[in-house]
């Protein structure tokens, strides 16, 4: 499936271990040599806006986007997880 960069800042990042939600996509880091997309970002947890600068951000590596759906991108982030925040059914 094929996505604009405006489209894919619609769709709120989920984390799946712990179902938390980790906003919305601000950026993308391209590498320039090939085009390729190698992470999408996030505000931190907490922060929607910064007027200046590129402080407070989750960066998430694309092999760690597990699926793009139409109003959701997944991702497994086990750093992101908090202590406590869900239940281990292993």
């Amino acid at each position: 499936m094929l996505a604009k960069t405006s489209e894919l800042r619609a769709r709120e990042i989920v984390n799946i271990i712990d179902g938390r939600k980790l906003g919305f996509p601000t950026d993308l880091e391209i590498e320039p040599q090939t085009g390729r997309i190698l992470a999408i970002v996030a505000p931190e947890p907490g922060r929607s806006f910064r007027l200046f600068g590129r402080g407070g951000e989750i960066v998430i590596p694309w092999e760690k986007i597990k699926k793009i759906g139409l109003d959701v991108i997944l991702v497994e982030l086990p750093e992101q997880v908090e202590a406590g925040s869900y239940l281990d059914l292993s």
